[in-house]
């Protein structure tokens, strides 16, 4: 058996502690801990609680030692764009304010007097919107702007978290990338951007790649934990650490990481960065080895999950109300479940209204439900009455989206793609997997699960040389867990 290696996965909702390891050629995997993610309401604005975050991580460690298992090496990824300032102490600056939060409204204007969008793209094929950290910092500025002058450094989510394990700060490639201030082709910070938009150069340091060791655990933290082990770098970005556990059948396949966001495309060896794809709003977010991702950034599982909390009485942020609706009278008298909210909408397939689930009208709504019926009716479609129609009208937009974004991941990389291979937890959503399978009249190949902690351990594994390379890794992923294939003409 090899080493032990562990994965601090923390999404928008919760965080995972998983181990990993290889037993011959597969590798085994086990959750030790889970803890919540949640936004709280600071200083006028919606904001991730850090503290709570440092705390689930610090209970992950504490698991691993009382299983006896001790990992060699720890890695941590997060979401992208949200970061924190520290003065030239170390200490917070300010809180770490979450990318739904409104404060970037109007900014892109802000930011196009200085630097126009084609431009922008040109130099960084970073996809538009509006929560991008580009964005971010200039409501900063905006509206603090004695944090900027004062800080003394800037780290995104993860080289936080690394920072507080280590003492050691490093500004990890993969998420940097998702600023819009990484120069594509470079692959570091892009000075002249930096100038153009008046922020201090001193705060952009040298790019680390993943699988770059970051440091030892602190002292103080090895005595907490109860061992010491050494901090690397994974793609911190949780997609980049997705889809290095896509076990592509071959060089033709779409990658769909589904969760909170859906990320939909492919591998490419350099960044496509051309007018048309700026049109088309595709990323080129950079990946491990320099490989970049190019896809199309979907609204996701964050709109059903939305509704599913909207209709058991709870709110997407601590305190925030939810506007009122109307639906049928069941909706409000029961608990739902996922499950429950897939038979519905198996129950309504005959409900035709679609919306456009990127619209950011969804991104950050009082109520889920009523923006979606809002949506249907301004488009002269019939309202969403029952939850079934709801959820009806959700799977088919999403869908919708897919087959939308596939037929321009087409024309612009000029390939026919032959499968989708979606991994992550909205893999799991066998009634999704057939609408999409369906709507692309591609073949669905779903799994693995925990796509994103699998490619965090994967990177480990290659830096402690138990596994020879990304494509030893995905022979080994192929092996090691469960694909379901789901055929485009399989009853829906």
């Amino acid at each position: 058996m090899g080493n032990y290696h562990l994965a601090i996965d923390i999404g928008a909702s919760s965080g995972r502690c998983i181990l990993g390891w290889l037993e011959g050629d597969r590798m085994v995997l086990e959750e030790v801990h889970r803890f919540a993610n949640r936004q709280v309401r600071r200083n006028g604005h919606d904001c991730w609680d850090l503290e709570l975050l440092w705390q689930g991580i610090l209970a992950g460690l504490k698991a691993c030692k009382e299983r006896g298992k001790i990992p060699a090496t720890i890695g941590i990824d997060t979401w992208a764009v949200d970061f924190v300032l520290l003065d030239p102490e170390g200490r917070l600056l300010g809180d770490a304010v979450a990318y739904r939060d409104s404060r970037t409204e109007g900014m892109d204007a802000v930011v196009e007097r200085l630097i126009p969008a084609a431009e922008l793209y040109a130099h960084t094929g970073i996809q538009k919107q509006s929560f991008n950290t580009i964005y971010q910092l200039a409501a900063l500025q905006a509206e603090h702007p004695d944090q900027l002058a004062r800080a003394g450094s800037l780290l995104m989510i993860p080289d936080y978290f690394n920072y507080l394990l280590t003492g050691v700060k490093k500004q990890e490639y993969t998420n940097a990338t998702s600023t819009g201030l990484v120069n594509a082709r470079d692959c570091c910070w892009d000075g002249e951007l930096l100038d153009r938009l008046g922020l201090p150069r001193a705060l952009f340091g040298p790019l680390s790649m993943p699988g770059t060791v970051v440091g030892p655990l602190a002292p103080a933290i090895a005595a907490q934990a109860g061992f010491a082990s050494q901090v690397v770098l994974p793609a911190t970005h949780d997609t980049g650490s997705a889809f290095l556990a896509v076990p592509a059948r071959d060089d033709r396949a779409v990658y769909l990481s589904n969760g909170t966001w859906s990320l939909l495309g492919v591998e490419n060896p350099a960044p496509i960065t051309t007018e048309a794809s700026r049109a088309c709003n595709f990323t080129n977010e950079g990946g491990a080895w320099r490989r970049y991702r190019y896809l199309k950034n979907i609204m996701g599982l964050w709109m059903i999950q939305s509704v599913r909390r909207e209709l058991n009485g709870e709110g997407y942020v601590a305190g925030k109300a939810a506007a009122p609706w109307q639906l049928d009278v069941e909706a409000g008298q029961r608990q739902w479940s996922f499950p429950d909210l897939i038979a519905a909408a198996e129950e309504a397939a005959d409900f035709p209204s679609v919306v456009d689930v990127n619209d950011s009208a969804f991104l950050a709504p009082d109520s889920m439900i009523a923006a979606v019926q809002d949506a249907c009716t301004a488009s002269g479609q019939p309202r969403p009455g029952t939850v079934g129609q709801l959820m009806q009208c959700l799977y088919r937009s999403l869908s919708a989206c897919y087959k939308e974004a596939v037929r321009s991941l087409e024309e612009l990389t000029g390939t026919r793609y032959t499968s989708i291979n979606i991994v992550g937890g909205g893999c799991q959503d066998g009634y999704l997997n057939r609408m999409t399978a369906r709507a692309t009249g591609l073949p669905v190949y779903a799994g693995p699960v925990e796509g994103t902690a699998i490619g965090n351990l994967a990177v480990q594994l290659i830096g402690a040389g138990e596994l020879a390379d990304l494509a030893d890794a995905r022979r080994c992923i192929r092996r090691s867990f469960d694909i379901h294939e789901i055929l485009p003409g399989q009853a829906v």
